[in-house]
């Protein structure tokens, strides 16, 4: 079963012309959902504002997902999205989310990252997407001077920060230039996968930080964002 969230987002500005209708967003990452397979399960979910991919699904899933919910696809790419078959698929999507720069969508403010931490040696055609701990601050310095307006963001990330949602192992632990930068933009939901083979349940789903919900969205969630005047 899809899992749901529904929380206040705090920009009265990304509601305007809606009606009060909360944005819902359709977020998955790692694993497939076989209840979305289902048209009435779809029925039940629609209308979708936006899928959001946080990574490891292959790219005719996250087509079949946009094309299902007639809604615009945005996604970083996780440690697993690579290869012949998987850039000869990402031709018929749109561009990933830019590493370290806002976009737009319907009065949202999207920031992403893609890439998971660095856990073998480089192969070309395998390891494209793992980020070295200095290639990720790198990343999230450049971005600083974007994300800093006063207007919240949306953070999605295959990678969570660290300490926060991940797990310790080398490969699934999260990264520091991502801790600080929560820290310091505050976003009021942040969007990751890529903990799915060591952390399961719904205790480990989601994790609050601050003003920051951090939620891993292996497999799917529905999140609904209210108005901030609603209670």
């Amino acid at each position: 079963m899809t899992t749901r969230l529904r929380l206040t987002w705090p920009d009265a500005g990304a509601f305007a012309g809606r009606g009060g209708r909360p944005i819902r967003l359709l977020a998955v990452s790692d694993e497939v959902d076989p209840s979305l397979e289902s048209e009435a399960t779809r029925r039940g979910i629609t209308p979708v504002d936006a899928v959001i991919g946080c990574g490891d699904l292959e790219p005719p899933y996250l087509g079949f997902l946009a094309d299902a919910f007639g809604a615009p696809l945005h996604y970083v790419r996780g440690n697993h999205d690579v290869g012949r078959s998987w850039a000869e698929g990402e031709r018929e999507l749109p561009d990933p989310l830019p590493d370290g720069r806002v976009v737009t969508e319907d009065g949202l403010r999207l920031l992403g990252f893609s890439g998971s931490p660095r856990y073998a040696p480089y192969l070309p055609g395998r390891t494209e997407q793992q980020v070295s701990a200095g290639g990720m601050w790198w990343r999230v310095l450049r971005a600083l001077p974007g994300a800093l307006p006063a207007r919240p963001l949306l953070l999605v990330t295959h990678a969570a920060p660290r300490g926060l949602n991940d797990a310790p192992d080398e490969a699934h632990r999260g990264f520091g230039a991502l801790r600080w930068l929560v820290d310091r933009v505050r976003p009021p939901l942040w969007l990751h996968g890529h903990t799915a083979l060591v952390r399961r349940g719904l205790d480990d789903r989601t994790v609050r930080h601050d003003g920051t919900l951090l939620v891993n969205v292996t497999g799917a969630v529905v999140i609904d964002l209210c108005p901030p005047h609603e209670r």
